[in-house]
Order: structure tokens, then C-alpha cells, then sequence
């Protein structure tokens, strides 16, 4: 097995190598390959159909053996020898030991029976070198208290636990590796079990492991989830273990992911079965303001086809009030803040089976019964639909003053082009109300400072200490040849996702850069992805995304210098109040709303 030596700190290259964070919330397949294992001959086949691990039920003594069973599975999984030079397929060996810890009668028969199972790997070879926890630049250090706690795992098994603590070896993991000059971890090596029939109690239990494990050891968010980390693997394990469906199981994946409040984090090759289901919706873009869900745009095709105006406030799907339903699909919806919890609630909330739907509205502060119409979601424009910038031109000039530039359609190679079109003008408008189509944040930072400017710091996972996380050092725009001087106007809100706030991170260091809009999604940092069993797939904010000043990102967002916040009104006019505010800051406050108007037109 090709060994992967000493990880250091991330070196970042401030170039196009880094090229930022894959598009996170498109589905994600089922990450085909099942991988092998070096050292395991014979043992490959073993489970080929599956666990053979059936569960009716669950005691309160069994829920509490298999969350200490999934801890110490994980942690053996990157931190024992044997497993970390992969010389065993350790979800075998889980699916060995399950029955043993599951027939034992209370605590102490559990921890013998994982003892018995641990023994069987054989003696803990003396490390040389070991690995050593540097508290140079640390920033969070592993949470392996527990492995002194004798009171829950006896004396015999907590000595067996921290002296595999002590033998680990640096620099090696079987089933991580950290991305070379970028510094996420990449997980591999990890079986897909895509034809397994479900339901199957081992690998439904494995999925939960191998997921909670994953955020305990690689997340570098795992302190700002405002989560009871081992109480979230307990209160898990009965409804994943005894799923009675495939369904079912990815349903309850979904709510367990939800609980690492990280919107990279999803079970992407699942959103069909996130309530609602069905393969129809309405063709209209639907946005919250506040906990208001008020239609914003109809898909141009379907324009005056429907009974929904821009403006309509939904307040009942089909005689249940929308509040409740809200409530009932909420936990399926991983989000890292509940703004962006409702802002993926908005692009599902009308799916269902095609034909006719019932919605209760509020249109002019009148109430209305409506019969609305689903579509084949396929026949919709979701990048029309669900977009906050304007329609039309990547680049235009409002004015002999103002110029705009939009990111969803944005190419790197043009952005030379675009600035020097922008020359002379008072303000240039950079719309991340989107997901930018390509990278610039070099190219188009580069043209906006006077000098070398930092803007960004990571924090990396230490593959030699999994739970460790130190940061590096900061990332900077350098100067081009040429610079636009005039205003930068930052536009961003809940659409604006990851490699958006990573770029509106490098423009807001600008002379004269000021940021409109409100709170973005709060999740930067690479995507790290991996298969869940079932074929299914998931992942992670693989790096931690700060400020220079080690300011945080997560959950909190990009935070606006000017908040600004759409009205129901201002969205059945069809204005674009953010834009609005943008253009006082260059025009000054007497310019009028007819003026306004005239500038950028009609959003609808």
C-alpha cells in the first residue's frame, strides 16, 4: 500500500490552482467503485450481499453498546495500526462484531465483547517514530477524552483504547488523504454497497458511523454545530438501525446530516425522497422574506398561464397551513442557518404528483383560494426561476456611471474585458447573488487592489492527529497591472453559496469595497465528498474559511456592510430593492425610485 508520509500545514498557492469549491448544491451521484483492501485476501466476498444483520427492536442496553461501539469503531478506523496501513476491511470487521455487542446483557458484557473483538487485531506494535500533537497554531485539538473515562468503558478496555492512542502512526491513513496544495481531506477506500437490498440493520448502522465519525475526526466545523455530538450518535441508532426501507433509511440519513448545520452537507444522490416528493412542481421561483414564502418570479414560458402572481404570499398548500408544513419537512433540510434552511424549503416546497394543487394566498392584503397547476420539474428553468441577479447580460453599463457585472454567467478569461469596460465610472456593481460560473477570484481581485492584500485563512485537518486542525497561513490578492478605482459594490444574500463567499471574501478588500444585501450561507471551504452505503453520497466543508483576523464564516456568512432585505411589495412591483440600495451608494440618496428604475428596468 502506497504510504502517504508527513502532511505539513497547507501551502497555499495564491494562483488559479486553487480553484475553489465544486458546485455543492447540485446532486451528487452515488460515487460508483467499491474500492479494496490490501491484506484482506479472502475476505473481500465475505459480505457481498450484505451484513445478514436483521433488527425488529432495540433496548435501551443495546442502544447504548452500539453508540459506544460506532465511537470506538471510528476511532480504531484512524488511529489503529492496523487498520490505518490497511491490513483489514474494517467494515467487515464491524459487521463481526455486531452480533456479540447486540446479544450482550448489560454494560460490562458489551465492553468484553469489544475488548475479545480489539484482541483479535492482534498486539499494538510499538510506533517509531510515534506521531506528536504540535500546539503550534493549533486550532481545535482531537476530543478523545472519553478514552479515559473507566466508569463507562471498563479499566481493561480504556488501558487497550489509550495505549492505541499512543502507538498511532504519523502521516498514515488508509482511508484519508489530504488534497495536495489545497488541504481538505479526501476520503477513499470507502465500499459504495450500491446493489444491496435494504432493509439490512449492519450497513444502515455502518452509514451512521462512518458518517458521525467523518464530522468527529475531519470536520473543522465540528465546534460551531451547536450539537450534542454523542447524544445526536445515540438518539440516531434506533431509527437508522431499524429502518424498514431504503427510503426510509436515506430519510433518516438526511435528518442526521441535517445535524451538522453545514449546507455542503447533504445526502446529494437523495433529494427525490426529501419531502415533498414527486416529479412535478410549479413553475415559479419562490423566496421567504422572513417566514413569508412570496412567489418572485414565473418561469417566462409559463407567464400568465397560471393563477400565481409575483407577489403572492403562500400561506397553505392543499388545506394544511404552510407554518406546519414547514415544521414537518425542516429537520430533512440540512442548512447551515435557517435562512438557508428556508431557502432550499422555497425550491421544493410546491413539488408533488402532476395536475392540479389548492393553495391558500394572500394577494394586496386580501385572502384567496387558488387552484394552481403543476409542471414536469424538467420543463422549468431552475436558474431562472431560483436567481436573485438580473436577467439578461453578464456585463452592462447602467449609466455613464454605474456599471454591473453579474457572476452566475461570469468567465474568467473576460474579466480583463469587463473592468476595462467598467473604466470611468463611478461604481461597479459585482452581483453574488448567484453561484459564480467560473473562478476569478484572482483574476478579478487582482484588477481591484492597490497592493497585496490578504482576505482569507484556513484552518486544515493534522492526517497524523484525526480530530486536530491547525491553521495556516493566510491567502492574499495580489496587484495587477491595471486597477478599476472607483466603487465596489458587493451584492450577495442567501443564494450566494461557498465559492461565492469565498470570491466576495477577496472583493470586499478593495479600496472603497462596500457589501449589500443580507447574510449568505455560511458554508466555505472545498467540498469533500464520500459514499454512504446504498451507494449514496454525501460530504463535508472539507477546510475552515476565516477572515485574515481568524473572524469566522461558518453558519454565519459573509455579513453585508449595508443589510437590505427584500419587501413582499417591493417583489410584487417588480423591483430589485438590493440593487436599489447599491446605486445610492453611487448616485447619493436624491436620486429618485423612477430613476432608479429606469437604470436597471423590470426584474420580472
Amino acid at each position: 500500500m502506497k504510504k502517504t508520509g508527513v502532511v505539513c500545514l497547507l501551502s497555499i498557492l495564491l494562483s488559479s490552482t486553487f480553484t475553489g469549491v465544486a458546485l455543492a448544491h447540485e446532486a451528487m451521484p452515488g460515487m460508483e467503485g467499491q474500492g479494496t483492501v490490501e491484506g484482506a485476501e479472502g475476505e473481500e466476498h465475505r459480505f457481498d450481499g450484505g451484513s445478514g444483520l436483521m433488527l425488529h427492536d432495540l433496548s435501551a442496553v443495546q442502544i447504548e453498546s452500539l453508540t459506544r461501539l460506532g465511537k470506538i469503531w471510528g476511532f480504531l478506523k484512524y488511529h489503529h495500526p492496523q487498520v490505518v496501513s490497511g491490513n483489514r476491511q474494517w467494515d467487515y470487521d464491524l459487521f463481526d462484531a455486531l452480533p456479540a455487542v447486540l446479544a450482550a446483557a448489560n454494560r460490562a458484557e458489551a465492553n468484553t465483547a469489544i475488548l475479545l473483538w480489539i484482541a483479535e487485531l492482534g498486539e499494538i506494535a510499538e510506533c517509531d517514530p510515534c506521531a506528536d500533537l504540535s500546539e503550534t497554531d493549533l486550532y481545535l485539538r482531537p476530543r478523545l477524552q472519553w478514552l479515559n473515562d473507566e466508569a463507562s468503558l471498563g479499566t481493561a478496555l480504556s488501558r487497550t483504547l489509550r495505549a492505541v492512542y499512543r502507538a498511532r502512526i504519523p502521516g498514515e491513513q488508509f482511508y484519508v488523504s489530504i488534497k495536495r496544495n489545497v488541504g481538505n481531506p479526501l476520503f477513499r477506500n470507502e465500499l459504495a454497497y450500491a446493489d444491496i437490498r435494504f432493509p439490512d440493520a449492519g450497513l444502515q448502522l455502518l452509514a451512521l458511523y462512518r458518517f458521525w465519525n467523518i464530522i468527529e475526526y475531519w470536520f473543522p466545523y465540528r465546534n460551531v454545530m451547536d450539537e450534542d455530538w454523542d447524544g445526536t450518535l445515540a438518539a440516531f441508532i434506533p431509527g437508522i438501525a431499524l429502518a424498514d426501507s431504503k427510503d426510509t433509511y436515506q430519510r433518516e440519513l438526511m435528518a442526521l446530516i441535517a445535524r451538522a448545520h453545514d449546507s455542503h452537507s447533504n445526502l446529494w444522490s437523495s433529494l427525490h425522497v426529501r419531502p415533498p416528493v414527486g416529479e412535478c412542481q410549479l413553475p415559479v421561483g419562490i423566496r421567504f422574506i422572513g417566514r413569508e414564502a412570496v412567489v418572485s418570479r414565473i418561469a417566462p414560458e409559463f407567464d400568465g398561464w397560471n393563477a400565481l402572481q409575483r407577489g403572492d404570499v403562500i400561506e397553505s398548500i392543499d388545506g394544511t397551513a404552510l407554518d406546519e408544513l414547514i415544521d414537518e419537512w425542516a429537520p430533512y433540510y440540512a442548512a447551515s442557518n435557517e435562512a438557508v434552511r428556508l431557502r432550499d424549503i422555497a425550491r421544493y416546497m410546491t413539488r408533488g404528483e402532476c395536475g392540479t394543487m389548492h393553495m391558500g394566498i394572500r394577494r394586496a392584503g386580501k385572502t384567496a383560494r387558488i387552484k394552481a397547476h403543476r409542471v414536469p420539474a424538467k420543463a422549468v428553468d431552475a436558474s431562472y426561476v431560483a436567481s436573485n441577479d438580473l436577467p439578461g447580460a453578464t456585463f452592462r453599463l447602467l449609466s455613464e456611471r454605474a456599471a454591473y457585472l453579474k457572476l452566475s454567467t461570469v468567465m474568467a478569461s473576460k474579466v480583463a474585458d469587463y473592468v476595462r469596460a467598467a473604466a470611468g465610472t463611478d461604481g461597479l456593481i459585482i452581483d453574488i447573488r448567484n453561484y459564480p460560473s467560473d473562478f476569478v477570484v484572482f483574476a478579478l481581485g487582482s484588477l481591484l487592489v492597490e497592493t497585496e492584500t490578504a482576505f482569507a485563512r484556513f484552518v486544515t485537518a493534522d492526517i497524523s492527529n484525526p480530530g486536530a486542525f491547525h491553521w495556516a497561513s493566510t491567502v492574499s490578492v495580489q496587484p495587477g497591472s491595471t486597477r478599476y478605482v472607483g466603487k465596489v459594490i458587493i451584492l450577495v444574500d442567501e443564494l450566494s453559496m461557498s465559492m461565492a463567499e469565498y470570491t466576495a471574501m477577496a472583493l470586499r478588500v478593495a479600496p472603497q469595497a462596500v457589501v449589500v444585501g443580507s447574510a449568505t450561507t455560511g458554508a466555505d471551504g472545498n467540498l469533500s465528498r464520500f459514499v454512504l452505503p446504498g451507494g449514496l453520497g454525501s460530504a463535508i466543508s472539507g477546510i475552515g474559511v476565516f477572515y485574515p483576523d481568524k473572524t469566522p464564516t461558518q453558519r454565519i456568512g459573509i455579513v453585508p456592510d449595508v443589510p437590505v432585505t427584500p419587501t413582499v411589495a417591493g417583489i410584487g412591483e417588480g423591483r430589485d430593492e438590493v440593487l436599489e440600495v447599491a446605486l445610492r451608494q453611487i448616485f447619493g440618496a436624491k436620486i429618485t425610485a423612477e430613476q432608479l428604475r429606469r437604470l436597471y428596468g423590470d426584474v420580472r
